[in-house]
């Protein structure tokens, strides 16, 4: 991905949605676009207008971490955005990769992460990258994330949420699953600019879904680390589910979430149920081997 572009594209998107009074500044007369001008950023911010026009078109390398700052407070970024905006900042500063050659492997999980997963037993748990790729699970959640591991999603969430019609089922609250789902692959986009396979996948779903391509060009991102979702299972009905994240240190990038519901509620119910029919399901297995780009130098 161009890191100029994304950068450009990210703040001229931040400073349209913020309005002068919201900022604390007189509204003034006719504004040719929506939101703060330049030149009114740049006031904020305690920069001169030319620097921040420099920013502004992608040149953010060598920004300092007390200008990042000021930017962001200057647009009011959320901890999600500033965090973006300082990857961004970080993918600016360095040279383009060298040219590598791209070789297949498999990822499997460590012994040590599925038992983990299979110690919780009460709600779905699962492994995913930042592409959303889901790469373990204990067996409620295989039995739970079942159309998304068997059908177009192919076991990866943002092209389940796109490209299969169960979706819209499955998330009953489909339009903001769908707002969660793409601001998290561009926080990883903002991480890693130079990841390939999101590169692909992020065209994918641009080329077959206008929902995608619409909100990917908001350019929002955020932090998915707890909350509370519905859904709607195919085989149990409706759920209501608290989950949680946590990021692996042992493999960064990888996060691993569980889902649970209220003790004695309905959804709990119908946990259990879905728990029940996993466990008489023939296939045992509740790792998910997917191919992986393994990038090494010629």
């Amino acid at each position: 991905m161009d890191t100029r572009h994304e950068v450009r594209d990210f703040l001229i998107s931040r400073r349209a949605r913020l309005s002068p009074e919201r900022a604390g500044l007189p509204a003034g007369g006719n504004r040719r676009v929506p939101g703060l001008r330049r030149s009114e950023v740049a006031a904020l911010a305690d920069v001169s207008v030319e620097y921040y026009a420099k920013l502004e078109r992608g040149q953010l390398a060598g920004a300092s971490d007390g200008v990042l700052d000021a930017i962001a407070r200057a647009l009011q970024l959320d901890d999600a955005e500033r965090e973006h905006l300082f990857d961004l900042a970080r993918a600016a500063g360095h040279a383009p990769p060298v040219v590598r050659r791209r070789t297949t492997r498999r990822w499997a999980v460590r012994p040590g992460l599925q038992q983990a997963l299979d110690a919780i037993t009460g709600g779905p748990a699962f492994v995913r990258n930042g592409r959303m790729d889901i790469l373990a699970t204990n067996p409620l959640g295989r039995a739970f994330y079942d159309q998304v591991l068997h059908g177009p999603g192919r076991g990866n969430l943002a092209r389940f949420q796109f490209l299969d019609e169960r979706a819209r089922d499955f998330y009953p609250e489909w339009d903001a699953a769908a707002d969660v789902t793409v601001a998290i692959l561009r926080t990883g986009a903002g991480r890693d600019p130079h990841d390939r396979q999101l590169h692909d996948l992020v065209g994918e779903l641009s080329t077959l879904s206008d929902s995608f391509r619409l909100r990917w060009g908001a350019h929002n991102v955020r932090r998915h680390g707890a909350g509370t979702k519905l859904f709607h299972h195919h085989l149990v009905g409706d759920l209501t589910l608290t989950y949680e994240g946590l990021e692996l240190t042992a493999e960064p990038g990888l996060s691993f979430l569980i889902y649970t519901a209220d003790p004695g509620s309905d959804s709990q119910q119908r946990l259990d149920l879905l728990a029940s029919w996993a466990a008489s399901q023939p296939d045992a297995s509740v790792a998910v081997p997917i191919d992986l780009d393994k990038e090494t130098r010629p």
